[in-house]
């Protein structure tokens, strides 16, 4: 789960980590308002969306007026933000974060990520901040450092004058940096994130240690734990169907092909796709259902992958270990009669009950292709799908 930057910076602050002051806004006069509250003589008007990117974009602006934060809030909301991680199709900007300038004397890069290689949280740090970190990493890698935190030993001291080390800061920005990390370390652990991106962290011209940008993902799986998180979710940010699978407690994320994909497994379910891919075509979806699925479920699943217009032909694949193979047949039956299904429809059932789940399928008077395998399914669903 994602949030916006002012929600990041707000949960960053509860742990002593030193953020900018800004105020969130929904309106021109919020915006207005915000400005005015912040004091000036410059603020920094930014769009809040769920995607990188946005300064290059021109989601992000330098101000020295009240009536340019004026002029940008209402050039920004309601307007539609592309940038590389959004896809062409873009973003649209319903709330700003504005912002008190701050004098900037370097730009530094910092994030934080579990790296699952070597099962312990890291730290990424560089001296080149801003927002060609991308081109940093792929031109000079060796301006890159990563420190991981042992989980036995825990955070110390060391972990932080590492990264200063990295970020060559000196004097005093080094108890800074050691003070950064280890609120930085908390939030991550208490909050059960993902990544924690800060770009750029800044040294002022004050020489402090500032987070200028915050970028958090949380883990989905421990979100039960956090309803104070949930509480910051936005849904206009989120595709509409992986909104409506997250309420069957299905795996559904939207890709751009063809070929409608409903598995049990999330490894089976990246087979599936691979195997689409070897057979020409690309799949439109990554859905899993799990390995409790009911009748309703696998419905639910069905009407989530058709309401995608791009969905040509749908793949069911299913391993039947706890998943009963009677139970899909049953949930692809009811969906099929109830939604009138007129896209090519291939059913690879295995595991347990295959023979009765394969005859209800067979007796169902419905136009469903069977498959005797994984490599049978791909090309039958490839054919029918180029065919129709």
């Amino acid at each position: 789960m994602n949030i916006h930057e002012y929600q990041a910076k707000a949960v960053l602050k509860e742990f002593g980590v030193p953020v900018a002051h800004g105020l969130p806004a929904f309106t021109v006069e919020e915006a207005v308002k915000a400005a005015e509250q912040l004091g000036g003589p410059v603020w920094v008007v930014k769009a809040q969306i769920h995607a990188g990117g946005r300064g290059k974009a021109g989601g992000v602006k330098v101000v020295k007026s009240i009536a340019d934060v004026r002029k940008e809030a209402t050039r920004l909301l309601g307007s539609t933000l592309v940038t590389h991680q959004t896809g062409p199709e873009g973003k649209v900007v319903h709330r700003l974060y504005v912002e008190a300038g701050s004098r900037i004397a370097r730009e530094l890069y910092l994030s934080a990520l579990v790296d699952r290689t070597n099962g312990r949280i890291a730290f990424i740090a560089s001296t080149e901040g801003g927002m060609d970190i991308e081109a940093v990493a792929a031109k000079t890698p060796e301006k890159i450092h990563t420190i991981h935190v042992d989980p036995a030993a825990g955070m110390s001291g060391y972990v932080g004058r590492r990264v200063d080390a990295a970020l060559a800061l000196r004097g005093d920005q080094v108890k800074q940096c050691v003070s950064l990390i280890d609120g930085l370390y908390r939030a991550f652990t208490a909050k059960d994130m993902s990544l924690l991106e800060i770009n750029p962290l800044v040294v002022t011209e004050e020489g402090a240690l500032l987070c200028l940008d915050a970028k958090i993902n949380f883990d989905s799986n421990a979100l039960y734990r956090h309803p104070d998180i949930v509480a910051l979710r936005d849904l206009t940010e989120e595709d509409p169907m992986e909104i409506e699978a997250s309420k069957y407690d299905l795996s559904y994320v939207k890709l751009d092909g063809s070929i409608g994909c409903m598995v049990n497994g999330a490894g089976l379910a990246m087979a599936t796709m691979d195997i689409i891919k070897l057979y020409g075509a690309e799949p439109a979806n990554f859905l899993d259902v799990g390995g409790g699925a009911t009748r309703e479920k696998v419905t639910a699943a069905c009407k989530i992958i058709l309401t995608d217009p791009n969905v040509k032909g749908i793949l069911v694949n299913i391993f039947g270990g706890i998943m009963r193979c009677d139970i899909i047949a049953e949930g692809v039956i009811a969906a099929a009669r109830e939604l009138g299904i007129s896209v090519p429809l291939v059913v690879r059932l295995e595991g347990t009950n295959v023979e009765l789940g394969k005859k209800m399928l067979a007796e169902s008077g419905l136009a469903i292709i069977p498959a005797n395998d994984l490599a049978d399914a791909a090309d039958k669903i490839t054919r029918a799908v180029k065919a129709g």
